[in-house]
């Protein structure tokens, strides 16, 4: 993990200087945070490493010698800023370069060999640790061999110091430069700046403006202390005028210590004290305010010049007032001509053709008007030419400027070889006269300082080298991908054009049929987009399989396979399906936000332990992205089965998986025939080689023996294939260990499914309470809908909805626990609430509620039916029914297995029943 302390400079004015940041670097979107502090939940900002480049400067001649001095480098970022960063020695400089190049550059080959689209995306590194991560490829850098020697060889090693690392969180932060020091004569000459700026402004708009903190507090005088000073003024205006010998003695300047409130006048106090302590030498605060000779000169020149101005503005509004006069006498002049012109002919001439004169003039100025702003925009559009033609010539001077500092670098190292090799042929060659007296002590140093300086110059070109290097290669990379991104739109176009033009064909026919129906063109267009719909990918051209668009992959990212392999009407429909979900993420700009919150939220966990709160359920409950899901998946476990884990021995799951395979279960034998029937549409457990089906064994045999009272229950086997795809097998068992022992009542996986069946009778009392028109439709046509929603509850929805909705119910599941059951299959009935209300009779309904939830694509819209429509859902009202059903089920049960005995008894004493076996004796 990259982190450690740097000195970042900030601020403004006097107040700028280094202070010390906590800095993090995050993988998955290669950025640079920086905190306050390593505790710190917040960052400051980030730096967005992947788009920025690096440079530093080489010290003086002399300062290269230290080097546990602090060194300063810089990170250039897009649009100019440029962040600068100190290490706390020559040591750390080095090593954060270095690892931030190498960060960036693994980044940026890895954004182009995976294609991705968004900046978001983590890096592979970073991928979930279950059987999803193996689809997603390892670290994939760049295939330029020439490239990776080149960089192996202009490397320079290094290596940390205690301030790098997470080690370093635990130490001091380092002693940051003093930003505020400066002396009084600094202080006096910034309030001589200000008061020449504020002499130059009207008396309505002045300010008096202290800058007294590192923030930069804002001090303004109250409107009292303004309205003061104004009548101040006022009275000091008429002492002037009245005698001239006191006006040699008033301020020159309109600015008044006296004006000052005190809120403002008390910081100034203390600054001016505090910087006399500093520096005793300068000249005090009294001194500065009286009125020396020199002093009392240089304030009536000032004023003189300003009344100077004042004059010349005077004489500029005379000239603008003569002008606003003229143009009003042309304006009176030419409206006497049009009030004598209409008076005149109004008699003989119509009133249409007045009517239709003054909508000609009206015409005429508004196309004075239009001609004025469309010169006014070309003005405008003429100084952008201007503007962007002197932005271009500046960026070549500076490439210029770069260039000839490079070649004089370059000239400069050659020199200081040359010096080098010359100094060791005569240190070689008068060895013994080096240690004569001749030789002074001085010239040794000297000849250290210029091998120092080789050194670090020698360092700087090989960085600087490195530098260009890697940015020229990802600058080629970047141009190679727009160009494959150019051709695989050019590839969409063409096929959108030839699906359009098919699709105007139908349309065309249907409107006005030509032919008959079994020569209608519409039959053979039909027939060929079939063919085109059902063909499989082909292999035959692979030049050309990177521009094709592959809309809908064999598999999802989650290896649930989107098309079926049998039969035809059921791959289109699925085909559809599949595309209809494609369109929808394609379009979903919501999705772009929701990880962006997330990254946010992640940035804040950097320095601390994640803790439940209301912050993220609300981004759980929109969906963990696919890349995070692995490392939340295992918190929210983690969480719940805290106290057991706690009370386990280390490598509890190896003890019990280890028993298991030595000495078979009874349930061993079951768990075998149901793992290939788990989920036999996923690639992770379509095959007895499959990786999946080893791990799904490892975990249910362990689990039978951890829990013998249930051993293995049907359903639980997909409860762990869905728990592998984002977990591993320790994890994944303490997952089937939180849904069971934790999430749900007890004997909800026993043999009697009691837990199951109190569940379906507190869902049929929500429904009648949510939805009372679909739960009163129910019971009209006798249609019993627990036998459908029964595996909703036991296996969590696995198999009855889409991939993606699956996961975003399971984020909350594993998050909230069982009422996210509750809300999501009350959601899906209200989803579908007016189409099951058009239903007329029980087979049609029944046959709908079997399929209906596949049809159900928009997860957002169903999140918010079942986290906002739905509610208050409370979790005690829950509780309490299951309570009531658990009384009422136990009884039906203890009545059930007295009738079982009554009938056991007549069939033993009934030589007729003696024949009759039940169901369980005869599969015992």
């Amino acid at each position: 993990k990259l982190c450690g302390y740097l000195q970042k400079l900030s601020g403004k004015g006097p107040l700028r200087g280094f202070r010390s940041r906590w800095f993090v670097f995050d993988p998955r979107r290669c950025y640079l945070y920086y905190f306050k502090g390593p505790q710190e939940p917040l960052p400051l900002g980030h730096l967005d490493i992947a788009s920025a480049c690096f440079s530093y400067h080489q010290p003086e001649a002399g300062a290269a010698a230290a080097g546990d001095e602090p060194a300063a480098f810089e990170v250039h970022s897009p649009g100019g800023a440029v962040t600068v960063l100190k290490a706390a020695s020559r040591q750390d400089m080095t090593y954060w370069l270095q690892e931030l190049q190498q960060k960036r550059w693994e980044y940026c080959n890895n954004l182009d060999a995976a294609k991705r689209d968004s900046r978001t995306s983590p890096t592979p590194s970073d991928f979930s640790k279950g059987l999803v991560a193996k689809d997603n490829p390892g670290t994939i850098l760049s295939q330029n061999a020439s490239a990776e020697r080149a960089r192996n060889i202009l490397a320079v090693e290094t290596s940390p110091t205690d301030l790098v690392g997470e080690q370093a969180a635990s130490q001091p932060a380092p002693v940051q430069a003093s930003a505020i020091n400066f002396s009084l004569k600094q202080w006096s000459t910034d309030i001589k700046n200000s008061m020449s700026s504020l002499r130059k402004g009207s008396n309505e708009n002045r300010k008096s403006v202290f800058y007294t903190t590192e923030e930069w507090e804002l001090l303004d005088p109250t409107p009292k202390d303004l309205e003061d000073s104004m009548a101040l003024e006022e009275k000091r205006k008429h002492l002037a005028e009245g005698n001239k010998g006191r006006r040699l003695t008033s301020s020159a300047f309109p600015f008044d210590f006296g004006r000052i409130p005190h809120k403002a006048r008390r910081p100034l106090k203390d600054m001016i004290g505090s910087s006399k302590n500093r520096n005793s030498s300068d000249s005090s605060p009294t001194e500065w305010c009286s009125g020396n000779g020199n002093r009392l000169v240089s304030e009536l020149q000032l004023k003189y010049q300003s009344q100077q101005e004042e004059l010349e503005k005077l004489k500029k509004d005379l000239l603008s007032q003569k002008e606003l006069v003229r143009l009003l006498q042309q304006t009176v002049r030419s409206s006497q001509y049009d009030k004598y012109f209409a008076s005149h002919l109004c008699d003989g001439v119509p009133k249409d053709t007045l009517e239709l004169l003054h909508q000609k003039d009206d015409q005429i100025l508004g196309l004075n008007n239009q001609l004025e702003k469309l010169n006014l925009e070309k003005d405008s559009l003429q100084q952008e030419v201007k503007n962007l033609k002197c932005k271009v010539g500046e960026l070549n001077e500076r490439l210029g400027m770069l260039m000839e500092t490079i070649q004089a670098k370059d000239e400069v190292i050659m020199k200081l070889s040359r010096q080098l090799s010359e100094c060791e042929d005569s240190t070689s060659s008068q060895s013994g006269a080096i240690n004569s007296p001749t030789c002074t002590n001085k010239e040794l140093q000297e000849l250290d300082r210029l091998k120092d300086n080789l050194q670090g110059y020698k360092t700087q070109n090989k960085f600087l080298n490195k530098e260009i290097l890697e940015l020229s290669a990802l600058r080629r990379n970047a141009e190679a991908r727009e160009r494959e991104w150019q051709a695989k739109y050019t590839s969409l176009e063409a096929k959108l054009c030839q699906i359009e033009s098919k699709y105007l064909i139908l349309l065309q026919e249907m409107k006005t049929p030509v032919c008959s129906e079994d020569q209608s063109p519409a039959r053979e267009v039909i027939t060929q987009l079939l063919e085109d719909a059902l063909k499989a990918e082909s292999s035959e051209q692979p030049e050309q399989a990177f521009f094709k668009p592959h809309l809908v992959s064999e598999y999802d990212i989650y290896g649930f396979q989107t098309v079926p392999e049998d039969d035809d009407e059921e791959k289109l429909v699925a085909k559809s399906r599949a595309l209809d979900l494609r369109s929808l993420s394609l379009s979903e700009n919501r999705e772009i936000s929701t990880g962006v919150k997330w990254e946010n939220y992640l940035a804040s966990t950097m320095n601390r332990e994640m803790m439940r709160c209301v912050e993220l359920k609300n981004l759980i409950r929109s969906g963990i992205p696919h890349e995070h899901r692995s490392k939340m998946w295992k918190w929210c476990v983690s969480l719940h089965v805290k106290k057991f884990k706690d009370s386990a021995v280390p490598g509890y799951f190896q003890t019990l998986l280890q028993k298991a395979l030595e000495k078979p279960n009874p349930a061993s034998k079951q768990i075998e025939l149901d793992l290939l029937r788990t989920l036999p549409n996923n690639k992770h457990y379509s095959s007895p080689t499959s990786e999946g089906i080893q791990k799904l064994r490892n975990v249910l045999l362990a689990f039978s023996w951890r829990n013998p009272d249930i051993g293995y229950c049907q359903g639980l086997n997909r409860l762990v294939a869905i728990a592998l795809l984002y977990l591993e097998q320790e994890d994944a068992f303490w997952c089937l260990v939180t849904i069971v022992e934790v999430f749900m009542p007890r004997d909800y996986y026993t043999k009697t499914l009691l837990g199951s069946q109190v569940d379906q009778r507190v869902f049929k009392d929500l429904l009648s309470e949510k939805l009372p028109r679909l739960h009163a439709h129910f019971e009209q046509y006798k249609v019993d809908y627990t036998l459908i929603t029964f595996n909703w509850f036991l296996v969590v929805f696995v198999d009855s909805v889409v991939s993606d909705i699956l996961f975003k119910i399971w984020d909350s599941f594993l998050y909230e626990g069982p009422k996210v059951i509750f809300r999501f299959a009350l959601a899906l009935f209200k989803y579908k609430e007016e189409e099951i209300l058009k239903l007329q009779d029980s087979m049609s309904i029944f046959k709908y509620l079997r399929y209906f939830t596949r049809t159900i694509l928009d997860a957002r819209k169903l999140t918010a039916i079942a986290f906002g429509d739905l509610n208050p859902f409370p979790l005690r009202q829950i509780r309490n029914r299951r309570a009531y059903h658990l009384e009422k089920v136990r009884l039906e049960l203890t009545e059930l297995e007295a009738i079982r005995e009554d009938f056991l008894r007549e069939r033993e004493t009934c030589v007729e029943k003696r024949d009759l076996i039940s169901d369980d004796e005869e599969d015992s």
